[in-house]
């Protein structure tokens, strides 16, 4: 088994895409934003690869659905923070938009994940339940 097969998951490899895109807008900041907003959109883009890659780290089922949940909510805190940025002009409609549709994808695919493994467990609670 490939120790590291999370960096094949396509939520991850989104959630890595989003991270960078995010980097990379946040030199458009204004310098009064560095260390306010700007450190907290890193905090969250930043959360959304690790948690995925931590959650498919672990065994059991339930713990990868539990890192799936953090990485989601740190998905949702990160396009609110975007948002903000946007209404503040901070960043362009354009530039937004990107994150936003970015932000969705990954959105879809890691409840597709979580999903997935939700159904598993319900298959290992059964077989458990039968013995």
């Amino acid at each position: 088994m490939n120790d590291f097969y999370y960096r094949n998951v396509d939520a991850y490899k989104l959630a890595k895409e989003l991270t960078k895109l995010t980097y990379s807008l946040l030199f458009q900041f204004p310098e009064y934003e560095r260390y306010a907003l700007c450190d907290q959109i890193r905090r969250a883009a930043i959360s959304i690869p690790s948690n995925i890659a931590e959650g498919l780290g672990r065994f059991a089922i339930r713990e990868r659905i539990h890192f799936l949940d953090i990485a989601y909510g740190s998905l949702t805190e990160l396009v609110c923070q975007m948002e903000i940025a946007h209404d503040n002009n901070y960043i362009s409609d354009s530039d937004f938009n990107k994150i936003d549709t970015l932000a969705s994808r990954a959105s879809m695919t890691i409840w597709g994940l979580k999903k997935s493994l939700t159904e598993k467990l319900k298959v290992q609670d059964n077989i458990n339940n039968q013995e």
